[in-house]
C-alpha cells in the first residue's frame, strides 16, 4: 500500500472516531444532523470518484481539516465551541472558530484549481488559480444564503445556532471575507507547489 493511501486512510479514520465522538450527546441534535449534512455528502461524493479526481495530498488534507472543523462545531454548535483560550490569547471577545472555519474552506481553492487545470478548464496556472478564488467566492455567497433561508424557515434557537451570527449585523459579509482570503492564500499554495513540480520535472529531464 503507498504513502499516499495509508495516509488518506488514516485521516478518514481519524474523521470517522471524531463523527462518533461528535453524535454522542451533542448540545442541540437538530444543529448537529444540518451541519454534518454537508459531510456526508462530501464523504459520498470524493468516496465514490476518489480514483478519478486523484487530488495531491494537500488538497485532500485541506478537505479533510474542514470536515474536523465542521464535525466539532456540530457537536457544540459553532458559537459554543471551547475556543475561548485562542480568542482571549488574540484579544477578541467574540468566539471566532466559526471564522476559521470559513478561512479553511477557502484553503480548498488548492482542490478547486487543481481540478480546473487536471481538466483543462483554465488556459493556465494563473487562470485556474483566480477561477478557484472565483468559485470559492460563490460557494461562499451560496452557502450565506442557505443560512439566511434555514434560519428564517425555522425561527427558532436551531435557526439562529446554525447562522451564528452571535449578534453581529455583518457577520455573512465577515464570513465570505475570510473565505476569499483562505482562497486567496490557498490559489498561492497551488500555484507554489505547481511550479515546485514543474521545476524538479525539469531538472529531471536534464539530468537524463
Amino acid at each position: 500500500m503507498s504513502t499516499r493511501a495509508i495516509t488518506l486512510m488514516l485521516m478518514l479514520a481519524a474523521l470517522l472516531g471524531l463523527m462518533v465522538w461528535s453524535f454522542i450527546n451533542p448540545h442541540d441534535m437538530q444543529v448537529w444532523w444540518t451541519e454534518m449534512a454537508m459531510v456526508f455528502v462530501l464523504l459520498a461524493v470524493f468516496g465514490g470518484l476518489y480514483r478519478k479526481l486523484k487530488l495531491s495530498l494537500v488538497s485532500y488534507f485541506f478537505i479533510f481539516l474542514w470536515c474536523y472543523m465542521q464535525v466539532i462545531g456540530a457537536h457544540y454548535t459553532f458559537e459554543l465551541v471551547p475556543f475561548d483560550g485562542v480568542c482571549s490569547f488574540l484579544g477578541f471577545d467574540r468566539n471566532h472558530y466559526d471564522r476559521v472555519a470559513h478561512f479553511v474552506v477557502g484553503l480548498n481553492a488548492v482542490g478547486v484549481a487543481e481540478l480546473l487545470w487536471r481538466y483543462k478548464q483554465a488556459n493556465g496556472l494563473r487562470s485556474a488559480a483566480v477561477y478557484s478564488i472565483v468559485i470559492i467566492m460563490a460557494v461562499a455567497n451560496f452557502w450565506e444564503l442557505v443560512e439566511w433561508l434555514y434560519a428564517e424557515i425555522d425561527g427558532g434557537s436551531a435557526g439562529l445556532a446554525f447562522l451564528g451570527s452571535q449578534g453581529d449585523v455583518w457577520d455573512a459579509q465577515k464570513d465570505m471575507l475570510m473565505d476569499t482570503l483562505g482562497a486567496i492564500l490557498g490559489a498561492g499554495i497551488f500555484l507554489l507547489a505547481m511550479r515546485g513540480a514543474s521545476k524538479q520535472s525539469k531538472e529531471r529531464k536534464n539530468d537524463d
